[in-house]
């Protein structure tokens, strides 16, 4: 087998790498409020010659935020389940119209009037079943006070460095 066949790429994964999650290493070189902060150091040490496979970005201190999004009732289920089975069925009877070019616009009403149909039915039936009936939708994100960017030892003081002179600009920018 040639060094050609043997070598890693950029898209596979070190053999000799632990698959288990394990506790972020190195020094940090730099604090955010925002995880795009964060990114966009890291960005701009990614424009540099710092070897940036020795830098992580590390959330500090995560939480779980609930954002609610809007009442639940009966009226909203109903709605939302004919909506998506609208769309199905549209796309199914639009699919069944192509296979059968004779049939014209029937598939599509057919498709259209059952999606509705079976939606709302398995909406309803979802609803009134579920043990959990919160009056609210929400949709939950994992977030974090602060965003840390660490670097290896061996390069933490060159990229503190560089994320210095990132931090000078963009006061100076301002």
């Amino acid at each position: 087998m040639t060094q050609a066949f043997t070598q890693q790429t950029t898209f596979t994964e070190p053999q000799g790498r632990a698959q288990l999650p394990t506790l972020p290493s190195g020094w940090p070189i730099g604090s955010y409020e925002s995880y795009s902060e964060a990114q966009r150091a890291v960005d701009h040490l990614a424009g540099t010659d710092f070897p940036i496979t020795d830098v992580t970005i590390v959330g500090v201190e995560p939480m779980l935020v609930e954002r609610i999004a809007g009442r639940l009732g009966w009226s909203k289920v109903l709605t939302s389940s004919a909506l998506s089975g609208a769309m199905f069925g549209m796309f199914l009877g639009l699919v069944l119209s192509l296979l059968n070019p004779g049939a014209g616009l029937v598939p599509i009403f057919v498709g259209l009037v059952g999606g509705i149909g079976f939606n709302l039915l398995f909406g309803a039936l979802g609803y009134a079943t579920s043990k959990n009936k919160r009056g609210f939708i929400s949709q939950s994100q994992l977030v974090a006070r602060r965003y840390d960017v660490l670097a290896q030892p061996r390069n933490a003081e060159k990229g503190r460095a560089l994320l210095a002179d990132l931090a000078a600009r963009s006061a100076f920018t301002r």
